[in-house]
């Protein structure tokens, strides 16, 4: 038995180390198995001095490098792209900064001007360069001019009145009246403190100091909107006792006033000629040359042509009759009520070969109507007011105009082939349109035509009786006047009922 177990035992360990042996033999075939398949000429790599490693940091090495090439180009034109950024706003600032030192022609009215960015007020001035306040715009028609609306102290003189507004009247909204009092007291301001560049000198007082206007200095002013732009203001000033006008012209391109010029401007030696074009009406003459006494005017000439009236022809006649060189022109009608004070603001909106006035006459109704609660109507000097029953703006109408000689004269006159009533006016109007001359057109309060009875002759072109026929219906009465008068019949017939009403719940 102990035998037996000795036999066992020496079995048993035999039989372990055969299972060892034969487990390092399964590893060592899985190891050959998953081992790196290699040529027999080839070393093992990272031995120094063998083939395969000089090659393999080669390798590395060209990597790195064709890595930091490209990093290098993409560095190279981001530097580039910053200096041209640098060049670019280098220029701008040059600009801007040459602008500054220029002052813009003269535009310096400072207002919030101080702490606005630069590229607004390069914006702005951009504004005022685009916008018609320094030269002309060439227009399609008569119809593209942007009005001016002209203003003092207490009232507007406006165009568009609808059917609520008056063509005179006080500003009712509060923005209106103080968008009017910040221009004037702007416009006060260039002239008290003037920059360098302003054409105008230092002028002082009776006693040695410095002359200082104020608001009792305003005459007049005149603004229009370019909707797209900004507004433009003229404004006249002047002291009681001087001779001199102060014109200073301000521009709100949709934001603080930048003053454009201030001058100062001397109408003591500017002649006017009026030139009044007349076939009969001889009654209608005396009256106007008694209002024209009236304004110690007394150099008259008479120029008589032998031929079929044409207005037109009678005013190029009239221009070109005058043989003492330039001269301001006031082309007028038999029919048209003036001031002084308009005379000077034709001298004050008409420049040589720069500006034309054609200012837009407020055209009186019948009176016969007007005034029928009365007996008689009164005398011409009493009607001429602005109310909205008494007259309108004649917008349409392109008769009245400020111009001088030569910008007449080189524009080419009136269209000959004009022949009989209206028309003319409108083709002379058109010329200065298409040119580059400013044409300043606004409501005035010293011009009125007086109303007269209009007659339409069969002679005429179905065009021209169509416009004499509505310019004729257009100055008998107001809307509302000619209300009255269609529906009379029916308005005496209710005062009529209530008439009867009355009378028999008196008697009932």
């Amino acid at each position: 038995m102990p035998r037996r177990g000795l036999i066992f035992q020496t079995r048993a360990h035999w039989l372990l180390l055969g299972l060892a042996l034969l487990c390092s033999l399964v590893l060592f075939m899985y190891l050959l198995e998953c081992g790196p398949q290699t040529d027999g000429n080839e070393s093992l790599p990272g031995v120094i001095g063998e083939s395969y490693g000089k090659e393999y940091y080669q390798a590395l090495l060209q990597e790195q490098e064709e890595h930091y090439q490209t990093r290098a180009t993409s560095l190279k034109r981001q530097i580039a792209q910053l200096k041209q950024e640098l060049q670019e706003m280098s220029e701008k600032m040059r600009s801007l900064q040459e602008r500054k030192n220029v002052g813009a022609n003269g535009i310096g009215y400072q207002g919030n001007k101080e702490h606005a960015p630069s590229d607004l007020l390069e914006f702005l001035h951009s504004q005022v360069d685009k916008a018609e306040v320094s030269i002309g715009a060439k227009l399609p028609s008569e119809y593209g001019v942007i009005p001016f609306e002209s203003f003092t102290l207490m009232k507007v003189f406006q165009l568009e009145m609808g059917l609520t507004r008056h063509p005179e009247e006080k500003p009712v909204r509060k923005d209106k009246r103080d968008e009017l009092v910040e221009v004037i007291e702007a416009g006060l301001e260039v002239i008290n403190n003037p920059d360098e560049d302003d054409e105008q000198e230092d002028e002082e007082g009776p006693l040695g100091e410095k002359l200082i206007f104020n608001e009792n200095d305003f005459i007049e002013g005149y603004y229009r909107t370019e909707r797209d732009k900004g507004t433009q203001y003229e404004l006249f000033f002047k002291k009681a006792d001087l001779m001199e006008y102060r014109h200073v012209t301000l521009f709100r391109p949709f934001g603080p006033l930048m003053k454009v010029k201030s001058e100062m401007i001397d109408i003591t030696r500017s002649i006017i000629n009026i030139i009044v074009p007349l076939a009969e009406r001889t009654e209608a003459f005396a009256q106007f040359m008694q209002n024209f006494s009236e304004s110690n005017f007394h150099n008259y000439t008479l120029v008589s042509l032998n031929e079929e009236f044409n207005r037109g022809r009678g005013l190029n006649v009239g221009a070109r009759a005058w043989d003492k060189g330039e001269v301001l022109m006031f082309f007028c009608d038999v029919d048209i009520y003036f001031s002084a004070e308009f005379l000077n603001s034709c001298r004050l909106n008409a420049e040589p070969g720069k500006k034309v006035f054609y200012p837009v006459v407020f055209s009186l109704y019948n009176p016969a109507i007007v005034y029928a609660n009365q007996d008689v109507p009164p005398p011409v000097e009493q009607q001429l007011v602005h109310k909205k029953d008494s007259g309108f703006w004649r917008d349409f109408g392109f008769g009245m105009t400020c111009q001088y000689r030569s910008d007449f004269l080189t524009i080419g006159g009136f269209d000959m082939e004009v022949k009989g009533w209206g028309g003319e006016d409108v083709h002379l109007y058109r010329k200065y349109l298409h040119g580059d001359l400013i044409v300043i057109r606004t409501p005035v309060p010293g011009l009125f035509h007086l109303w007269h009875e209009k007659r339409c002759a069969d002679e005429l072109t179905p065009e021209q009786y169509r416009m004499c026929i509505q310019s004729k219906a257009m100055n008998e009465a107001s809307h509302s006047h000619l209300g009255m008068l269609v529906f009379r019949e029916e308005i005496e017939t209710h005062l009529h009922k209530q008439a009867y009403k009355t009378n028999s719940e008196a008697v009932g």
